[in-house]
């Protein structure tokens, strides 16, 4: 009984700390703002423990509540979705190790992170002016009242990855219009691959690949080396590596800008 009283008190202490953070002043204008949506691998299926239980140093999560917009940021990054599944759901995506690649590479900065992800999205429900679009904007509008749009990261495709050669058009016309509604017409995009292990996503792969000669200003994670833990959502080890490469793709794309 005394375990488990210690258990909750640890629990709750953690709570409030976490929430305590979300109090700093961060009025100042100056959050380095990254949106990250698209579907079940960027809202994170992974298991999340060890250091990844951490909160980020430097780094805030916008919950969207009045008056308390930011926390330091842990995982679940997926939490405050305004569009997810079930809050059980939501572990390890690749927005953890992002944020923490690009804080360790520039240390000066502080960072703030709109997760708007649900999983088993298609490309077609984040269509400019659908509701998930309209979503992701509005969060991020509201979330700039506290810094500058830096970037994007779309991780999506598993719904479709057997539709590859219709895709491409899709994924321009969301960015370009992302851009348009922001007003930032050379705003940094970084998109992942898909896990291959199944056959049939090797081509969405390769059409992934092929996106920065399409439009400008756009990286690609590639998901060579990684693994999952049921065929389509990557192991934490793999969200990890993921995470790491949209940060390296992120920063060579601002550096180029």
């Amino acid at each position: 009984m005394f375990k488990y009283s210690l258990l909750f008190v640890a629990v709750l202490c953690c709570s409030l700390f976490i929430q305590s953070c979300s109090n700093d002043d961060l009025s100042n204008n100056n959050l380095d703002i990254y949106l990250l949506i698209g579907q079940s691998n960027m809202a994170g299926r992974a298991p999340i423990s060890g250091s990844d239980l951490d909160t980020l140093q430097n780094v805030y999560l916008f919950t969207g509540v009045a008056d308390n917009e930011w926390e330091k940021a842990a995982n679940p990054l997926n939490k405050y979705s305004t569009i997810r599944k079930d809050i059980s759901m939501q572990k390890l995506g690749p927005g953890y190790h992002f944020a923490k690649t690009m804080i360790e590479n520039n240390a000066s900065k502080t960072i703030g992170l709109v997760v708007n992800a649900k999983g088993g999205t298609s490309i077609a429900e984040w269509a400019p002016n659908g509701d998930f679009y309209n979503e992701a904007v509005k969060q991020t509008k509201a979330a700039l009242e506290f810094g500058e749009l830096k970037g994007i990261v779309w991780h999506q495709g598993e719904s479709d990855a057997s539709k590859y050669d219709s895709y491409t058009p899709k994924i321009i016309a969301l960015i370009e219009a992302l851009r348009a509604d922001f007003n930032l017409p050379e705003l940094p995009v970084v998109v992942g691959q898909l896990s291959e292990d199944k056959v049939k996503r090797i081509d969405f792969n390769e059409m992934i690949l092929q996106l920065p000669d399409e439009i400008e200003h756009v990286g690609v994670a590639t998901s060579e080396g990684t693994s999952t833990i049921d065929s389509t959502h990557f192991d934490a080890a793999s969200q990890k590596l993921l995470g790491t490469r949209y940060a390296i793709k992120m920063q060579e794309l601002i550096q180029k800008d």
